[in-house]
């Protein structure tokens, strides 16, 4: 594939390093694109697109954050593990990101969690098969509730095959290399989630087309040709630093692993 030439960054957001960010506006970065297709979270995906772009933190922000039900126990029991609030940046990062805090929240108390949550709300079995992944090593991560919890708990269950995979990847936080900048969009190179009838894994890169921007709106603080990024959805949210990239990555293949390593796997629920 022949190179391009480096374009001007995108897209406008302040460029503040990520150590800097507010966490709320961190945790929008990545809420949004699930929340703009109603998957999940307030109806406010304008408002929240908006403050995200231009950095608008504040007890508004805030008050979105706390909307998503299926985030918010997370950033609560990583925060509870650190000894910080749910929206602390580091807490809001090891949610999306990863990284070696992840450690402090898994085992028994991360189980626990598990069982407050959703307890009521799967069969006995369903349940012991959900908590399986916590015994094999699986964490307070994001990905975790995409490869482990969505099957369970009937997100996916519409249909088998291709829908749910793609739920699954799309889903996940991934990450690529921008190849090109096109307007509104980037070409990114970036692995896809792949089902071979047992086991989830990511597989050979391909090119991806991802929205960089809302008219004068976007997500991620400016990046150029050759940087990598995160992706949620058909979203970019962020440029990733060597450290982001490298936690990311070790944090979705433990949970893919441990996720993979239990008797009655998530995923063959939807999939097999």
């Amino acid at each position: 594939m022949s190179a391009v030439a480096r374009g001007p960054a995108m897209p406008a957001t302040p460029a503040v390093p990520a150590s800097e960010v507010d966490g709320a506006v961190l945790f929008g970065r990545y809420a949004f694109p699930p929340n703009e297709r109603g998957y999940c979270g307030p109806d406010r995906a304008a408002e929240l697109l908006e403050r995200v772009s231009v950095g608008a933190a504040g007890r508004a922000l805030e008050e979105v954050a706390r909307g998503f039900e299926g985030a918010w126990p997370y950033l609560e029991h990583i925060g509870e593990c650190l000894g910080r609030a749910p929206l602390d940046p580091l807490v809001v990062r090891t949610y999306w990101l990863g990284g070696r805090p992840l450690a402090r929240c898994g085992g028994r108390r991360f189980a626990d969690s598990l069982e407050s949550r959703f307890r009521s709300r799967l069969s006995r079995l369903d349940f012991e098969r959900l908590v399986d992944a916590a015994v094999h090593g699986a964490t307070p991560h994001h990905s975790f509730h995409v490869f482990g919890v969505y099957p369970w708990v009937g997100l996916l269950r519409g249909g088998v095959g291709d829908a749910p995979l793609e739920v699954l990847d799309r889903c996940r936080i991934g990450w690529g290399r921008v190849v090109e900048l096109r307007g509104d969009v980037a070409d990114v190179l970036t692995p896809r989630l792949g089902w071979d009838g047992r086991r989830l894994a990511l597989g050979t890169p391909r090119l991806e087309p991802m929205r960089v921007r809302r008219g004068e709106l976007g997500l991620a603080r400016p990046f150029v040709v050759g940087d990598w990024v995160s992706l949620h959805w058909d979203w970019v949210c962020d440029r990733l630093s060597p450290a982001d990239l490298r936690d990311l990555r070790r944090s979705t293949a433990q949970e893919l692993a441990a996720v993979d390593s239990c008797a009655h796997a998530a995923p063959a629920a939807v999939l097999a």
